[in-house]
C-alpha cells in the first residue's frame, strides 16, 4: 500500500514500500525496454542518475533472449544488474502496436513477432508466466489497447473484455506466487484502466477494476494521438475513483509539462521513452526549456547544458564538446546526451516531491510549466 504523507490539492506526495526496495513518490520509472536503457547506460550507472525504479518489457523480452532463460538466470534483476525495484509492463500495448496479423479472442491474442514473424500467442496466463520468470516487483495485467478515437461500442467491448483479462490475470499471479521455482513470491500486480476518450466507459471500468483488488491501478491507452487536454480531461474523471491508499500510474507520459500538470491531477507514477528518445537526437532538457544541442551557437560554447544541473556530464562536460561528438557521429555523445536526460526527468520529480513536502507545490507547477516546455 502506498503511504501518503502530504496531499496538496489532489497532488500527492507518498512512500510505496516493495520486497525490492522503498519508493518515494510522484516516480518517473526510466526506461530500459530490452533490459537496457538506450543511449549505452549501464543498470548500475542508474543509481547515480536518481533512478528509483526500472522498466522493462515482457513481449520484447519473452521474443529475445527468452524468459525461462532470464528465469533460470536468477530473474531479470540479477541479470542487468539492478538492485532496485522493477516494473514489468505487460506487453500489451507492443502486441497490438508492433505484431502483424494479430487475432483477439477472448482467450488472447494470437499473432506474428515482430523481428521474425513466427506465430506467437499470449493472453492474460501467458503475460503473467512471462512476468512471473522475469520476478520484476511490479507485475502489469494483460490489457487490450485500442487506438483513440474508437467506436464507442467496441471501446465499450474493449473495456468488458480487458476486465475478464484482469481476473485472470490475477487469478494465475496468486498461484504463481505460491509455486515453489517463483523467484519473486511477492510479485505485485497493478490493473490497467482502458475506455479511450470515453469518461462514462473509463468511470465505468475503473470502478469495476478497483473491485479486483489490486496492489496499483495504471491509465491507460493515452498519449497516443488524442490531446493533452484530452488526456488531463480523462484523468480528472477517473482520479475520484481511484483508491487512495494505491498507487496511481499514467502509462507512457510524457512531456516534463504533462509530468507537472499530471501530478496536479492526483497521478504518482510516470515512464516514458521520451528522455532517451530526444536525447539520442540531441534534444536536451534543462530548467530553461528545451536545448537542441546541434544548433552551430554551441560550437564554441565552453558552459555545460544547464548551468543549474548537477549530473555527471554538466559537471565535466561542455556544450561544445557533446555538439563535436554528434556531428563527429560518435557513440559517446549519445550517451552523455541519455545520461543528462535521464538525471533531469529524476531530479525533477524530487524538486515535486520536495514542492509537495513543503506545502509548495502550486507556486512551482504554476512557475515551471511554462518553461519547460519551450524550446530554447
Amino acid at each position: 500500500m502506498l503511504e501518503l504523507l502530504k496531499r496538496e490539492g489532489r497532488a500527492r506526495r507518498g512512500r510505496f514500500e516493495t520486497v525490492h526496495g522503498v519508493v518515494e513518490t510522484p516516480v518517473f520509472m526510466n526506461v530500459g525496454t530490452q533490459g537496457a536503457i538506450k543511449g549505452a547506460v549501464e543498470a548500475k550507472e542508474l543509481r547515480a542518475l536518481g533512478c528509483q525504479i526500472e522498466l522493462s518489457n515482457t513481449y520484447h523480452l519473452h521474443l529475445r533472449p527468452g524468459d525461462k532463460l532470464v528465469h533460470e538466470l536468477g530473474g531479470l534483476r540479477k541479470f542487468i544488474g539492478w538492485d532496485g525495484p522493477m516494473l514489468t509492463d505487460s506487453g500489451g500495448f507492443q502486441v497490438f502496436s508492433l505484431a502483424a496479423l494479430r487475432k483477439i479472442t477472448e482467450e488472447g491474442v494470437s499473432f506474428s513477432s515482430h523481428i521474425d514473424g513466427r506465430k506467437i500467442f499470449m493472453g492474460p496466463e501467458e503475460s503473467m508466466r512471462i512476468q512471473s520468470h522475469l520476478a520484476s516487483t511490479i507485475a502489469m495485467a494483460f490489457d487490450e489497447c485500442i487506438e483513440n478515437p474508437s467506436p464507442y461500442d467496441y471501446v465499450k467491448a474493449s473495456c468488458e473484455r480487458t476486465l475478464r483479462w484482469l481476473a485472470r490475470c490475477k487469478a494465475e499471479l496468486e498461484r504463481l506466487n505460491r509455486a515453489p521455482e517463483t523467484i519473486n513470491k511477492h510479485q505485485l500486480l497493478f490493473g490497467i484502466n482502458q475506455g479511450g476518450t470515453y469518461e462514462d466507459l473509463r468511470v465505468w471500468h475503473m470502478r469495476e477494476i478497483v473491485k479486483l483488488d489490486c496492489d496499483g491501478y495504471a491509465i491507460g491507452g493515452l498519449a497516443v494521438g488524442e490531446t493533452a487536454e484530452e488526456m488531463y480531461r480523462v484523468i480528472d474523471a477517473v482520479e475520484p475513483e481511484m483508491p487512495v491508499d494505491k498507487p496511481r500510474y499514467l502509462m507512457g507520459v510524457g512531456t516534463p509539462v504533462n509530468i507537472l500538470e499530471a501530478v496536479w491531477h492526483g497521478v504518482d507514477f510516470f515512464d516514458c521513452v521520451m528522455p532517451t528518445r530526444n536525447a539520442r537526437h540531441g534534444h536536451l532538457f534543462t530548467g530553461e526549456g528545451i536545448r537542441n544541442i546541434m544548433n552551430a551557437k554551441y560550437e564554441r560554447d565552453e558552459r555545460p547544458i544547464d548551468e543549474r544541473c548537477g549530473c555527471p556530464v554538466c559537471r565535466n562536460h561542455s556544450r561544445a564538446y557533446l555538439r563535436h561528438l554528434f556531428k563527429a557521429g560518435e557513440a559517446l555523445g549519445q550517451r552523455l546526451a541519455v545520461m543528462h536526460n535521464l538525471y533531469f526527468y529524476n531530479n525533477l520529480m524530487a524538486e515535486i516531491r520536495a514542492a509537495l513536502d513543503a506545502g509548495a507545490y502550486e507556486a512551482f507547477y504554476r512557475e515551471r510549466r511554462g518553461v519547460l516546455g519551450t524550446r530554447i
